[in-house]
């Protein structure tokens, strides 16, 4: 367990960006914990097997094996912040994120060496400890050659589910503060004031006081929390975002000899309603569950026809939310399906 203590002005400070360079690492942590699977879980199942053939062929892409080098066998190691860079502004392109990569600080190299390694640099690290400027740029053109291969024609529905979750996010930030933000985040974290807590297999306390936090959320991290801590002022976390179904080529695989509430009202409307754990749009929801916004928008007529969904709209967006019956009607046919069974498909590791 990380224990990350932060204090009133670091809560009060706090704010969300997108990072593309965070999605990238995600995928390649992602790749590496399903190296042992034939097939990684939906809805990541396409994007993995892309990635792995694209890091096995394309020899442009061989300096992103300091990733698996870093994270290790148990996925656990802290890991110098310099190989994933705080976003320096609320949604950065791809390219200025780059450009930041390969302009890394030699000083700020050497102090996060330093800092992670205070016995012997492992040897995979050298190059960038002794020629940094070259190997940062070897990277830098790694990760964009990754992206235009793995992710750049996701991007568009990516970044439409990562513009959703940081409106709702910021929403609520604005609305019910930074204690009912915190407390709403997916991933296995907890939240008691002053402390929020992620879940790791080793103990740690980090001091966060002084500092500002940056949640941002990554749909490429398998239901899982990071933490970046190396900066002298802000405090990383990200965290799961909704929407990872932009990522899928077919629609989410459904079970519908266990499933009563499909029996009832049709497979479609059921795994609609499910999904709505939280207000989301019609482009959102079709992204997260692999159908079309049309299908989904008629899902969600006939569910708000019969009452068990809301419709309401914030700025130039309509979104749908369960309502009370919605969630007696979920209550009252649920067996053994969860009913967040495709956010947990997508979370399991």
């Amino acid at each position: 367990m990380i224990r990350i203590r932060f204090d009133d002005s670091s809560i009060d400070r706090t704010r969300i960006a997108v990072s593309p360079i965070s999605e990238l690492v995600g995928g390649l942590d992602m790749v590496h914990r399903e190296r042992g699977r034939r097939a990684a879980p939906w809805p990541y199942t396409a994007w993995v097997q892309r990635a792995r053939e694209v890091l096995r062929t394309v020899p442009e892409t061989a300096p992103l094996r300091i990733y698996a080098q870093l994270y290790g066998e148990s996925h656990n190691r802290p890991t110098p912040d310099v190989f994933t860079p705080v976003p320096s502004a609320a949604s950065p392109t791809l390219g200025a994120q780059l450009d930041d990569l390969r302009r890394t600080p030699h000083a700020v190299v050497r102090e996060q060496f330093a800092k992670h390694y205070p016995q012997e640099l492992p040897a995979f690290l050298a190059p960038y400890r002794d020629d940094p400027d070259r190997a940062f740029g070897r990277l830098g053109d790694a990760l964009n050659a990754f992206w235009e291969l793995t992710t750049a024609a996701h991007w568009p529905a990516m970044r439409a589910a990562l513009d959703e979750e940081v409106l709702l996010r910021g929403r609520t930030l604005a609305v019910a503060g930074p204690e009912a933000l915190l407390s709403g985040l997916r991933g296995a974290a907890w939240w008691e004031r002053p402390v929020l807590s992620l879940s790791r297999q080793h103990e740690s306390v980090l001091d966060a006081r002084g500092r500002r936090l940056v949640l941002v959320p990554v749909l490429l991290l398998q239901n899982r929390m990071t933490c970046s801590t190396d900066h002298p002022e802000i405090l990383m976390v990200t965290y799961q975002a909704r929407g990872a179904g932009a990522l899928a080529e077919h629609p989410a695989p459904a079970d519908p000899e266990r499933d009563r509430l499909a029996r009832l009202i049709g497979s479609g409307r059921a795994a609609v309603l499910r999904a709505l754990t939280e207000p989301t749009t019609t482009t959102n929801l079709a992204a997260a569950l692999g159908l079309s916004s049309g299908t989904v928008s008629e899902h969600l007529s006939a569910l708000r026809e019969a009452g068990a969904v809301s419709r309401t709209r914030f700025g130039r967006q309509v979104f749908y939310a369960r309502r009370p019956e919605g969630d007696t009607l979920l209550a009252t046919f649920e067996d053994s399906a969860s009913a967040e069974r495709l956010e947990a498909a997508a979370g399991d590791s």
